[in-house]
């Protein structure tokens, strides 16, 4: 054939395919058509306008095919969506002698999802000429006792195209003896046959060569021939003739190996050699029933030498002859048609795509994540199925077209359940059913839906004044449920004001860890408690975060000196003191009168006369600072007595102070002791700090009881709500001595202060002041504070 024929049958072909390209939807189908042996990247059809979807969402909706048998043939442009040929089609080989080639693809488009079957025919080129199983073919008759008009099968010639490009007719060469008739059988097949025209006379002609020609009825066409030699021989006059010509059976696939399927009967009027049968498959028997049948050469019988399977080939037709041995042998021809039934032996097949690797666990209920795609090679009922799948979970399968996809039915929660297991089913209606299982494991992904929550509800430190800064406060702790980033915590400060400055210059904590450092050296006397908020915030989108309160106690250390406050003296400068000679024993000299700013045991003063050998005559109260004489004066002694006083707290290491006092002893000295109200209106001391004290003192008392009060309510509620706090100290080690310490200080600090009225020996009025009378506790978070006491003749410090 010439190849320039060729190239013009294939253009010609290519053209009628893409004009069957033009075809639409049919029954829910996408069809096209191609020639094979096209080559790689011919236009097929473009998929994506077919579908209805616009050029500019075609990278959006991930155009892909999602079948593993053809796949490779074929690949979809995901920029324009064009369907090309990926690799070379051999019909032939794909489809046999399948008069019918038809491709079946799943094409996938997401976002919104839609699933298509797509029909691709493949349609046949005339690249196979017609061939003859031999190239000689030998037929004897019998001289004068074939009678005209009989005829005589003849090979086939087979052709590997199909259609208009198959066998489409046979010649034979011209002869006066033979003529060719040609029948066309049930499936299509042409059989030739030879017609004896005249009697042959051995005598004239011992043997006539004929050329039989297959033209198949491609453009152009293609042609084979063999020879066939006819050899006139000498009276064996009666061929073996079949009960039936054709024999029609039903069997069950899946038949026992060596199953008799039917007995042949073929009888030959002949006697002796002449009317001896034996039987044989002839040519027109396809390689493949002959792979599955046997014929028992002297019985006739037919039998089974391999599986019947109907999914593979559901007809066969088995062309049989019966040849007796005369000379020359007759032969007799029938035809055995097999239909081939159904069983339910194949059981479904399932196969899953997912559409995501991992599913958020935020996705909304009804969104597709699979593709489930079950098969069953049996036909009628016996591939009909139900598809079942594991029970109270949140997907649910969903049908569209005889297509299956599993889809979400609830909400998911990957702190709840990370990954599920999934068990699908498939179930024919065959009797027995037969059903197949597939386990799918689908992993949820975690969004941030959580926020860090702080292991304790409040949290508490204690450092000692002055302490250096850099110190470990404390340590906040929190954690987060979800998982990678959305669990990866940042601690920080909200930022808020203390006494006008920002929170941040007094704490520093570190963002990994939780660590709460001091920035500076507190001083008890001005910050007793701060008071932080913490914030922990994840770093998921968008972020969560919480907060959680810290309370910082400072505690108190012994780094302030007691300072005299009556009677008004300075470093330079000393205490006199005039009192007559006819004073008595225990008269009141002066009332000394101290303060000490820092609390508890630091504050407690005690005063002691240094060397009190030196003078007999006074004596100093340790408690009350009240400066008295011990007896009465005497002549001899001085009139002038100096004296010094130490005034000393309670701290660890103890702090003092000491006053000179000079005592005067005159003859005559007039003492006017005021009255302890004109001490508060008239008197005016020798300074204003007397004056600053009181006024002091009566506010901090005001500010203590609302405190008090506020705390308090406080306390009550959280005890209502079990709220409960653990403290955290400065180091494990020395929490108990820092409580052992400062506890007086902290539990118990009370300060009792006398202002001194005159010299005449009465008291004045004392105000008892308590500023931290209970501890920190999980329901007060912090110090309570008790109000000033009111003035009352009590006299001393405690």
């Amino acid at each position: 054939m010439d190849i320039r024929d060729c190239c013009l049958c294939w253009k010609w072909q290519v053209a009628f395919s893409l004009l069957l390209c033009s075809w639409g939807w049919v029954s829910g189908q996408l069809r096209y058509s191609i020639v094979e042996e096209s080559d790689p990247g011919t236009w097929v059809g473009n998929v994506a306008q077919d579908l209805g979807i616009k050029r500019a969402e075609i990278s959006l909706r991930r155009l892909h095919l999602s079948s593993e048998k053809y796949q490779k043939y074929f690949t979809v442009n995901k920029e324009n969506g064009g369907l090309t040929v990926n690799d070379r089609i051999d019909r032939e080989i794909l489809c046999g002698s399948s008069v019918s080639c038809m491709l079946r693809l799943e094409v996938v488009a997401e976002n919104p999802l839609e699933h298509l079957i797509l029909d691709i025919e493949i349609q046949d080129i005339n690249d196979n000429s017609p061939r003859f199983l031999t190239n000689n073919y030998l037929i004897e008759i019998t001289e004068l006792v074939t009678s005209p008009g009989i005829q005589f099968a003849l090979e086939i010639a087979k052709d590997l195209d199909v259609g208009v490009n198959g066998v489409s007719q046979y010649t034979l060469n011209t002869n006066p003896y033979f003529s060719l008739s040609v029948k066309s059988r049930k499936d299509g097949t042409l059989i030739p046959q030879l017609i004896l025209e005249k009697v042959l006379d051995r005598e004239e002609k011992k043997e006539h060569n004929l050329i039989l020609t297959a033209i198949d009825g491609g453009e152009p066409a293609r042609s084979g021939s063999c020879h066939i030699t006819i050899k006139v021989l000498d009276i064996n006059d009666n061929p073996p003739v079949f009960d039936q010509s054709v024999y029609k059976i039903k069997l069950k696939e899946n038949l026992p190996l060596n199953t008799i399927v039917l007995s042949l009967n073929a009888t030959d009027l002949d006697e002796g050699a002449n009317g001896e049968i034996l039987y044989y498959f002839d040519s027109h028997t396809s390689d493949s029933s002959r792979q599955l049948f046997d014929l028992n050469q002297h019985s006739g019988e037919i039998f089974t030498k391999g599986y019947v399977d109907y999914e593979e080939y559901n007809f066969h037709e088995l062309s049989i002859k019966a040849k007796d041995k005369g000379l020359p042998r007759l032969i007799g021809n029938c035809l055995v048609q097999v239909e081939i039934e159904d069983i339910n032996d194949n059981a479904p097949e399932i196969s899953f795509s997912s559409l995501m690797n991992e599913i958020p666990e935020n996705i909304p209920p009804g969104t597709t994540v699979g593709i489930i795609n079950v098969e069953d090679r049996d036909s009628g009922k016996n591939s009909e199925m139900q598809l079942a799948m594991s029970p109270q979970l949140p997907f649910r399968i969903s049908t569209v077209k005889n297509h299956y996809s599993l889809t979400t039915d609830g909400n998911l929660d990957r702190e709840k359940i990370a990954q599920y297991t999934i068990e699908l089913t498939a179930t024919d209606l065959g009797s027995p059913a037969l059903s197949a299982k597939m386990t799918v494991i689908l992993r949820v992904s975690d969004v941030n839906d959580n926020a860090p929550t702080f292991t304790q509800s409040t949290y508490n430190a204690f450092i000692k004044e002055n302490s250096d800064p850099g110190n470990l406060l404390c340590t906040v702790s929190a954690t987060d449920v979800d998982e990678g980033v959305n669990a990866d915590l940042v601690y920080s400060i909200v930022e808020t004001q203390v006494d006008g400055t920002s929170v941040s210059s007094f704490v520093y904590i570190s963002s990994n860890n939780g660590d709460i450092y001091a920035q500076r050296s507190f001083d008890y006397e001005h910050i007793q408690t701060l008071q932080i908020t913490i914030k922990v915030e994840d770093s998921g989108s968008p972020k969560l975060f919480s907060t959680v309160p810290v309370f910082i106690f400072i505690l108190d250390t012994n780094d302030n000196y007691p300072t005299l406050l009556y009677p008004e003296h300075s470093e330079d400068l000393i205490v006199q003191e005039r009192i007559p000679k006819s004073t008595s024993a225990g008269y009141l000299v002066t009332k000394l009168t101290a303060v000490d700013l820092d609390s508890g045991h630091n504050a407690w003063l005690a005063f002691n006369l240094i060397d009190p050998g030196s003078s007999s005559l006074f004596q100093v109260s340790k408690h009350t600072g009240e400066f008295r004489t011990v007896r009465g004066f005497q002549e001899a002694e001085h009139t002038e007595q100096q004296l010094v006083i130490s005034i000393s707290d309670h701290g660890d290491p103890p702090l003092s102070t000491t006053v000179t006092v000079l005592v005067i002893i005159a003859d005559d000295v007039v003492v006017q002791r005021p009255k302890s109200g004109d001490f508060l209106t008239n008197s005016k001391p020798p300074s204003d700090m007397t004056l600053y004290l009181i006024v002091s003192l009566v506010a901090i008392s005001i500010v203590s009881l609302v405190t008090f009060i506020i705390l308090l309510v406080r306390c009550l509620r959280k005890e209502s709500y079990g709220f409960s706090s653990s403290c955290c100290y400065l180091s494990g080690s020395d929490t108990k001595s820092y409580m052992d310490q400062y506890q007086p200080a902290l539990f118990l600090n009370t300060w009792n202060i006398k202002i001194h009225g005159g010299q005449d020996g009465s008291s004045g009025s004392t105000g008892t002041m308590l500023p931290n009378k209970c501890a920190p506790s999980p329901t007060t978070e912090g110090f309570c504070f008790s109000a000033v006491s009111g003035f009352s003749p009590v006299t001393g410090t405690s």
